[in-house]
């Protein structure tokens, strides 16, 4: 990937050593206060790290607080979130519209300071970040689909995607999996536009790191591929060369290992871990302003030299954003095409010809699930310019093999990421993809190892990201590969994550549908979780192609019924068998409730909800090949599966735990 030209400074490269002393004070002094008042927080972080959080945000970073969301701004991305009056901080001094009233509200009712940086909530948050590791791996995403959008549509003479993703991390982060993961695949694909301050003032909640924390961190990303350096955080002018240095090196990601005291400036708990959860409490706040020469008698004091300073960076900056906006109008005149496309892709709206690209499934054969879905990808990702994403290294079996370019460091347009055997980290990975804008995002596994990414798929969820997660294998069907493998509780504990829509279709037509759905829900609705079979399932022509419902009857006897079953995935075609087999040899009229997502079911009026299941037929049987737990609130009865899976053929296992038509039969008949 050639070289790119380093972008100018949004400020002088020689700032006034005063000023920038005061914006240091001021950043230290306003999470102090903030902390105290709220008499909860973390205000050690804040206080260690103002030098090299100023520096970058007054020397290095370009964006706009009077245009918070222009698409080729540098992103950045406070990993270690419990220091969120630092970014707090700053987003007020830099100009966004976070008032000092609201920072003299953190961690209060109603603030838009919460404790943890919140992307949706506080403007200028690119990332909900608290959750330690979770805020680096996205901020991976974000440099990932920086590349990708440029190689997809930067032309020469024409560069309207050229940013940075800058990002702080802490100890805590780098301890964290998630962050092994995510920056071993970002050396692996030489990010080179992702540079972290890493925040090395070697403590942790317990106490100094040594406790468990030993280890050469600087040599294990230099393993993992990253440009690697050492500097004094608290030297303004070393951070800035290192990154001026970082900046320049563009075919691998930078860590700058930030050697910082914790709560610099106070004078009795400077490097301590007293520090780091706790307000510093009111004799030693007094004592660290003293010792600082600020007004002890003051709090959320601003001086004026340092508004006025900012002010006049963001004069800077708006020109940056406006010289950008010149080059897109160009742009526009040389590729009509290719930026009527661009700019329709910063938005949610999903276009029709990519809705209209989902192939439509004829009833009477069967095929397995993800074998659908598989087909179905391949369908969209022709349709749609920039869905990207892949498998932890289960593609084939997932059903998200594309023959199309994988996304390297010489194919930094590919479409297929492979992201190795890294659930988690790709997860926090599809987060930054999708938060970053311009991409739809998708990341891939089995059922069962939704576990080793389900912190971060809690963050889609909590930012409402539209990430989609495709979880293959999605019950005791898995057969011989055995109980470890084969998913129980899995799929109800999706369910518990607010704003999750979890999928579980039929057949080939509500895999359509489902996908249908996922697409058409955006920034704000949050993500959803589609999952599929390993085993065939007959296509059945009572299905439907639209769930956006979340249920609906699939089939029911003339007459007055005898009561419902409600299934989903492949118990479907199951219970309607059963059904069937009821009404023609029992006499018994049983309707069938396909139910493939139960959020979208239960957002529905409370009418449509009635007309599916109505309240007065009671005798009800829910049917799904998993934990039975959590289905009383649909069906006093259930027909589950609440024990582990056993290795053997999947046909046999249906067998033996009485997922079969004349098994639910039986069952039906018992039912008082």
């Amino acid at each position: 990937m050639p070289a790119v030209p380093p972008r100018e400074f949004p400020a002088t490269s020689s700032p006034d050593p005063r000023i920038s002393g005061l914006l240091v004070d001021t950043i230290k002094t306003l999470a102090i206060d903030a902390v105290q008042k709220a008499n909860s927080g973390h205000p050690g972080m804040p206080m260690g790290a103002a030098v090299m959080a100023s520096v970058l945000w007054t020397q290095f970073l370009v964006h706009d607080p009077e245009h918070p969301r222009w698409p080729d701004r540098d992103r950045f991305v406070l990993s270690a979130g419990h220091g969120s009056m630092l970014l707090y901080a700053l987003l007020h001094l830099t100009g966004y519209d976070l008032p000092l009233d609201e920072l003299k509200q953190f961690r209060q009712w109603g603030s838009k300071t919460p404790g943890h940086p919140e992307y949706g909530h506080t403007i200028g948050v690119e990332v909900t970040t608290g959750p330690l590791g979770t805020g680096f791996a996205a901020a991976v995403g974000m440099a990932l689909a920086e590349r990708f959008l440029a190689a997809t549509y930067n032309r020469p003479g024409h560069d309207i995607v050229d940013h940075f993703t800058y990002g702080i991390c802490s100890d805590g982060d780098l301890m964290e999996g998630i962050a092994s993961e995510a920056a071993s695949l970002a050396g692996h694909l030489g990010l080179g536009k992702l540079v972290f301050l890493y925040d090395d003032n070697k403590i942790s909640i317990d106490g100094s790191t040594d406790l468990a924390f030993t280890e050469d961190v600087t040599a294990r990303f230099a393993a993992y591929g990253w440009h690697v350096q050492h500097v004094d955080g608290s030297d303004p002018e070393q951070v800035a060369a290192a990154l001026t240095l970082a900046r320049g090196e563009t075919r691998r990601p930078s860590l700058i290992a930030c050697r910082t005291v914790i709560a610099a400036g106070s004078p009795n708990k400077a490097g301590t871990h007293g520090a780091h959860g706790a307000p510093l409490g009111d004799a030693e706040v007094a004592a660290t302003k003293k010792a600082m020469g600020w007004p002890e008698d003051q709090t959320f004091r601003v001086p004026d030299e340092v508004r006025a300073a900012l002010a006049e960076q963001r004069r800077g900056l708006g020109e940056q954003r406006k010289a950008w906006e010149a080059r897109l109008d160009a742009y526009r005149k040389a590729h009509p095409e290719l930026a009527a496309q661009f700019e329709a892709l910063q938005s949610d709206a999903v276009p029709a010809e990519v809705l209209r690209a989902i192939p439509s499934f004829e009833p009477g054969t069967a095929v397995a699930t993800r074998k659908a879905g598989q087909k179905i990808l391949e369908a969209l990702v022709k349709a749609h310019p920039t869905l990207i994403g892949g498998s932890a290294d289960l593609a084939g079996s997932n059903g998200v093999e594309l023959k199309l370019p994988a996304q390297s460091r010489t194919r930094p347009d590919g479409r297929v990421m492979h992201f190795g055997v890294r659930e988690h980290g790709m997860a926090g990975i599809c987060n930054g993809l999708a938060l970053h804008g311009g991409v739809r995002a998708y990341g891939a596994t089995f059922l069962v190892f939704s576990d080793f990414l389900r912190g971060a798929l809690r963050l889609s969820s909590l930012m409402k990201a539209p990430v989609v997660y495709i979880f293959s294998h999605d019950s005791f069907w898995v057969g011989e590969d055995g109980p470890t493998h084969q998913p129980i509780e899995q799929l109800m504990s999706l369910r518990l994550i607010p704003d999750l829509y979890v999928v579980r279709p039929a057949d080939a037509r509500e895999t359509a549908a489902a996908w249908r759905l996922a697409l058409q829900r955006g920034h704000g609705d949050g993500a959803t979780a589609i999952l599929l079979t390993r085993q065939d399932l007959p296509i059945m022509a009572e299905t439907r192609e639209a769930i956006d419902e979340g249920a609906y009857v699939l089939w029911q006897p003339e007459g007055e019924l005898d009561g419902i079953m409600i299934a989903t995935g492949s118990e479907v075609a199951t219970a309607l068998a059963a059904a069937k087999t009821l009404q023609a040899d029992h006499g018994q009229r049983v309707r069938v409730v396909s139910m493939p997502c139960w959020e979208a079911f239960l957002a529905q009026p409370k009418a449509y909800q009635d007309s599916v299941l109505p309240p007065g037929i009671s005798r009800r049987l829910s049917v799904e090949a998993g934990t039975t737990f959590g289905w009383d609130r649909f069906a006093a009865h259930q027909h589950g599966l609440d024990h582990y899976g056993a290795s053997a053929p999947g046909k046999l296992l249906a067998e033996r735990f009485g997922f079969t038509p004349a098994a639910l039969v039986k069952h039906w008949l018992s039912l008082p």
